[in-house]
């Protein structure tokens, strides 16, 4: 139905219903886009499609013509719609409240999934990217049986996102660890090889990508080259490592490697402040990376670790996962805390109910946020 005819109809055609739908389009897309990553030898996008990326396409193709758009004519062009159009394109109209409008599904110089889109696959109760990497180290805790048995694997699985086959002869090798996770692994995706050479990130061990498709030469001018890696926020100082052998090599899940291996440097540097200041610890089951404080109090308080670019969609997991605590201090990174609006778009984006009780903090500011709780606590006593 087109424009005109829609409001003939008396059906609503202001533009908020628009949005909506855009909207809506621009979170089935972020799914498709998150799901057909995983799926070996699909780089040629050869018919027929899947039925999750049909219906995507389908979907889009009629939201195009309600809105007078050319409509992508096949997967191919829809694939690199999602890499050059944003959120805020009129197309999509996500409320900028909800996703920054710069924000694309596809990264334009990997031509991978951007963080940002599998953290919009992720949104809604069901849980998608996220809810999968917490359901395999549910899994995965099930199986060990003890604490320490998980803590072990989980301090593997974090460090080690990609195994290569030599470092199985590392002093610091478990067999015994590397039984427990190996199916956590697959062989390295074709779309992730150049020239079958596989890069990886000297700063976050993830995979990393040459805009031009081309393995970088070694030295100064590889660092300074136009490289994507999956972390998309390191530093471009050291050039990315060579793995000429990829077919010894193995490579973590996804969504582990996204919402596990990411976030584990912020985890660590926030569970090193609370033993600097002797604050004891232990890991909850469940969420992804959390613990709860012992002695801080009359009143529980956990905290809960995070690595992610969209500060309103956290904090919309947030207020749907319902933490139990008292108070949970939600840490990120200090670089994305920092950064304009970072703090005010996630506070504001919390019920009001829940805003004091899920602050954001950072590593550094974790053990001064803690005290300046206790003495709140005091005086409210």
């Amino acid at each position: 139905m087109r424009a005109g005819t829609a409001r003939r109809a008396g059906r609503p055609d202001d533009g908020e219903a628009s949005e909506c739908v855009g909207s809506e389009l621009f979170r089935e897309l972020a799914r498709m886009v998150a799901a057909l990553a995983e799926i070996q030898g699909l780089r040629s996008f050869a018919l027929p499609y899947p039925g999750f990326a049909q219906s995507a396409l389908d979907r889009t193709v009629m939201h195009c013509l309600d809105v007078g758009e050319t409509p992508p004519r096949s997967l191919p062009e829809l694939w690199e719609w999602c890499r050059t159009r944003p959120a805020g394109d009129p197309l999509f109209a996500v409320p900028a409240s909800l996703v920054t409008p710069g924000t694309t599904l596809v990264h334009p110089v990997g031509r991978m999934p951007t963080r940002s889109c599998l953290e919009v696959a992720s949104r809604g109760r069901e849980g998608g990217v996220a809810a999968h990497a917490r359901a395999l180290l549910g899994d995965l805790e099930a199986r060990c049986g003890t604490g320490e048995r998980y803590r072990q694997c989980r301090r593997f699985l974090a460090h080690h996102p990609v195994v290569h086959q030599q470092d199985r002869f590392g002093l610091d090798w478990s067999k015994a660890v590397w039984s427990r996770v190996k199916d956590l692994y697959g062989p390295l995706p074709e779309s992730l090889l150049v020239d079958g050479v596989f890069l990886r990130c000297p700063s976050c061990g993830l995979p990393a990508l040459p805009r031009d498709g081309a393995v970088p030469v070694p030295g100064p001018t590889a660092a300074d080259a136009d490289i994507w890696c999956e972390g998309e926020e390191c530093s471009r100082d050291t050039p990315p490592q060579l793995i000429r052998e990829p077919d010894q090599t193995w490579i973590l899940r996804r969504s582990l490697r996204m919402f596990l291996a990411l976030p584990h440097r912020t985890e660590e540097a926030a569970r090193d402040a609370l033993d600097r200041a002797g604050i004891d610890h232990e890991a909850l089951s469940g969420p992804l990376s959390a613990y709860r404080l012992r002695d801080t109090g009359p009143g529980t308080v956990d905290i809960h670790v995070y690595d992610r670019l969209q500060p309103a969609l956290l904090a919309e997991h947030l207020t749907d996962s319902a933490p139990l605590a008292d108070r949970t201090l939600v840490v990120v990174p200090d670089a994305l805390a920092g950064r304009d609006g970072y703090r005010e778009v996630f506070t504001k984006a919390l019920p009001a109910l829940l805003r004091d009780r899920l602050p954001l903090t950072t590593p550094m500011e974790l053990v001064p946020d803690l005290g300046r709780a206790r003495r709140e606590e005091k005086d409210d006593a």
